[in-house]
């Protein structure tokens, strides 16, 4: 009987071909299902969040307390509370509220027509030129999104000194300091909870389009 030997039998075991279990055309069209969901994922989350801030809108709009607590803050300033001023306040938050839900929806549609796009992309290379467009969208998304925050709390400090100018108050340096900082800290805990948001929710998908998006370049560049 002869003599099992271990070692050549690991040798020519590792030496055996290991068929693929998919071709490269099978591989290209579960990415591009793949890819695609991805997209269509990204595509619910902003309709979802387009019914989400419209929802908002409207319950603070017929509500009218979305403005009690800056209202609050301001007297302690010294502003006298007079039905002008918490109107034009009002009217900067309802400019606020209009600009983000059209951003939204400016935003839902922009990924639609990528979805559209990437849906009935047969051609490869083009494929990967859309999924690219459709990322770069996402992330102007997000950019716009925290410029509105910036662009919002600047405006809210112009006016307010403004306000403190017409009515003539002067704040000590310790009341000066703590306004501006607190304008600058709410500012920055906003842009840090979109970032987060973002982050968590349009991140995990990017990443996993980006994995798809760099196999499938890689598929290209082999072809």
């Amino acid at each position: 009987m002869p003599e099992f030997d271990l070692d050549s039998f690991k040798k020519t075991w590792q030496q055996e071909p290991v068929e693929p279990k998919y071709n490269t055309s099978e591989i290209e069209s579960m990415l591009n299902k793949s890819s695609r969901n991805y997209v269509k994922y990204i595509l619910w989350i902003s309709i979802v969040e387009f019914l989400l801030i419209l929802g908002a809108n409207l319950y603070y709009t017929f509500l009218g307390e979305d403005t009690t607590d800056l209202m609050s803050v301001l007297g302690k300033l010294g502003i006298t509370d007079s039905v002008s001023f918490e109107s034009t306040i009002s009217q900067l938050y309802l400019i606020l509220k209009m600009v983000s839900l059209a951003l939204t929806a400016v935003f839902v549609y922009l990924f639609y027509q990528n979805y559209r796009k990437i849906n009935i992309e047969s051609n490869l290379k083009k494929l990967i030129l859309q999924i690219i467009k459709f990322k770069k969208t996402v992330q102007l998304f997000i950019l716009a999104n925290i410029v509105l925050v910036i662009l919002f709390t600047a405006v809210l400090g112009i006016f307010i000194s403004m306000v403190l100018a017409e009515q003539h108050i002067q704040l000590d340096s310790d009341t000066k300091f703590g306004f501006i900082a607190g304008l600058i800290l709410t500012m920055g805990i906003s842009v840090l909870l979109i970032w987060f948001y973002y982050r968590v929710v349009y991140g995990f998908i990017l990443r996993r389009l980006g994995r798809n998006l760099q196999q499938l370049q890689n598929i290209e560049e082999g072809n």
